[in-house]
């Protein structure tokens, strides 16, 4: 989710050779996007229906390229029923869809505690009517989850981060390690009885593997057209873009949004490899990935229903590291199952679970890989759509 970084001037000309070093400097990340446009995470601001309530704090659940690729279904009286956009899919990148499909368990679990915020307890059931096909373009309107309310429900006490919680894709400051003992309470964040393993390091010794993993992965996605063509699809330059879809990357700096109004950010093709737009890029990977000071992990088997597991744990990670005051930053393309990524896919599995390539059918799945460190500076808020545009009645 760091791609905000990687979209430079793809024409690597005069201009883009000029600026690279700037462009690196600034991050291209807006610190401040169109009120409007986060005006989600406000919260349910003049909701009175508890579902919609629910519903309007969900949205804010982190999701791979900001897609947002959740419907709901309130028609049935006491019910909700999650499905998937289909048309918000990442075939290229994500083509088993198992990164949506953790999206949609970081939106279930966020909906499940804002429901218990409010005495509903929820029976969640999933693919009542049948797991999804195995490609996105084969996926149909049979729900994810349906969640069937009753009375009762216990707050959570990780429901006070919710609209506080960030992604950070800046470098993490360098001088402050992370604790052992702040690590441990990080990967005890997992509710009982949930599937899946989880795993992380702050060792000195084991960082270095790991940070290059990240970067040479990362250099993978940048160097396949398809893959970085998707992103820059996705890319919304400016507060009218960015107002207009509400979604996807989001470029709000000074510089990016003059060199585009002068008609010269090229969104037709990807950075060529040696110019300046893929320095620049590759920059900001390298300094993503230098500057991590942990990893953290979750493994499962490759089931539809693990992918939604691991997105429930994932984001219940992100909000204790909120609590904690640490940033956890997804760096997700060694676990991106496109071909050309093959080896660095199978060099995660080797780094952190200890298993030999190539791996078989019966071992754990890398489902989620970050780093987490403490970011240099504000994190801003994602854009989000509004709240009607998720929600079926």
């Amino acid at each position: 989710m760091h791609r905000r970084n990687f979209i430079r001037l793809a024409g690597g000309g005069t201009i883009a050779a000029a600026t690279a070093g700037t462009l690196a400097a600034c991050g291209a990340v807006g610190s401040h996007y169109p009120a409007e446009a986060v005006e989600a995470w406000k919260g349910p601001v003049g909701e009175t229906d508890a579902r919609r309530r629910a519903v309007a704090y969900a949205i804010t659940a982190p999701n791979p390229h900001n897609l947002q690729p959740w419907l709901v279904d309130l028609r049935e009286e006491g019910v909700i029923t999650l499905r998937t956009d289909r048309e918000r899919v990442l075939p290229h990148t994500d083509p088993l869809g198992r990164q949506i499909l953790i999206g949609h368990g970081a939106f279930l679990e966020l909906l499940v505690m804002a429901l218990a915020q409010q005495g509903l307890a929820s029976e969640v059931l999933l693919w009542p009517q049948g797991e999804l096909p195995m490609a996105p373009k084969d996926w149909d309107s049979r729900p994810v989850a349906r969640i069937t309310l009753q009375p009762g429900g216990a707050p959570d006490p990780l429901f006070a981060q919710v609209l506080l919680r960030r992604t950070p894709k800046t470098d993490f400051d360098t001088t402050r390690p992370v604790a052992p003992e702040l690590l441990a309470q990080l990967l005890g964040s997992a509710q009982a009885g949930a599937p899946l393993g989880v795993g992380g390091t702050v060792s000195a010794d084991h960082l270095p593997a790991l940070r290059t993993l990240c970067w040479e992965s990362a250099r993978v996605e940048l160097l396949t057209p398809r893959t970085m063509m998707e992103s820059i699809h996705l890319t919304r330059v400016g507060p009218g873009e960015i107002l207009q879809h509400r979604d996807g990357i989001s470029l709000n700096s000074p510089f990016v949004r003059a060199v585009s109004a002068l008609g010269m950010f090229d969104r037709s093709a990807p950075p060529v490899e040696g110019g300046a737009a893929y320095k620049s890029a590759m920059g900001r990977f390298e300094g993503h990935s230098r500057t991590a000071m942990g990893f953290v992990w979750i493994t499962g088997t490759n089931t539809r229903s693990d992918q939604v597991h691991t997105g429930r744990l994932y984001v219940r990670q992100q909000l204790q590291a909120t609590a904690l005051g640490v940033g956890m930053h997804p760096m997700s393309q060694a676990v991106q199952e496109f071909a050309e990524m093959a080896p660095h896919f199978e060099r995660v599995h080797q780094l952190v679970l200890g298993l030999p390539a190539p791996r078989t059918p019966q071992d754990a799945t890398v489902q989620m890989f970050c780093r987490i460190g403490y970011p240099e500076g504000e994190v801003p808020a994602t854009p989000r759509r509004p709240l009607a545009r998720f929600v079926r009645t």
